[in-house]
């Protein structure tokens, strides 16, 4: 089997999907940590300010997933684009699949 083509559009769907999964784990860890940060700097100066810091976290939660779910559109596009591009030249990706008969009855 000889993979020729990539529908641009599915492969840019399926990367932002990918990549704004883990900009939201990389937000909830950046929260965690400014939450911890700002906590510890807010019992040490006794006042409210460093509390601000929470809106970095919180931020980090809605921001990061729409930049990594938007840039990771954008590059899977690209990548399939050029994908198809070398492919037409260079013939395509060959792949070995084998049929399993104990799925093909599901």
């Amino acid at each position: 089997m000889i993979i020729k083509k990539f529908n641009a559009m599915s492969v840019a769907k399926v990367s932002g999907l990918l990549y704004a999964l883990l900009g939201l784990l990389l937000g909830a860890f950046f929260a965690l940590i400014s939450l911890v940060g700002s906590g510890t700097a807010a019992m040490a100066a006794k006042s409210g300010k460093p509390l601000m810091g929470l809106l970095f976290g919180v931020g980090a939660v809605v921001a990061l997933p729409l930049f990594y779910g938007g840039l990771g559109f954008v590059m899977g596009y690209l990548f399939a684009v050029l994908y198809n591009w070398v492919a037409q030249m260079a013939g395509g990706l060959q792949i070995e699949v084998e049929d399993n008969p104990a799925t093909d009855s599901i």
